[in-house]
């Protein structure tokens, strides 16, 4: 996993559909890069973004739809 300083030089950034636009906890990603995936903190678009592999980011996501993490306080 490698980060960015500055993510806001990257483009194609998507809020999360669990954002609820009262500034809680929002997290961005992009999807325009072929085998990364940037994530960052909407709040903090300068700030940094960390990179995982799109096939990391794939299973990730496949296992939260599933169930298969569950939320931490």
């Amino acid at each position: 996993m490698k980060t960015i300083p500055d993510a806001s030089t990257l483009t194609g950034w998507r809020k999360s559909s669990y954002s609820n636009g009262q500034g809680a906890e929002c997290v961005e990603v992009s999807d325009r890069y072929p085998t990364v995936v940037p994530i960052r903190d909407s709040k903090n678009p300068h700030g940094p973004a960390v990179i995982v592999g799109s096939d990391a980011w794939s299973a990730f996501v496949t296992r939260v739809k599933a169930g298969g993490l569950s939320a931490v306080a």
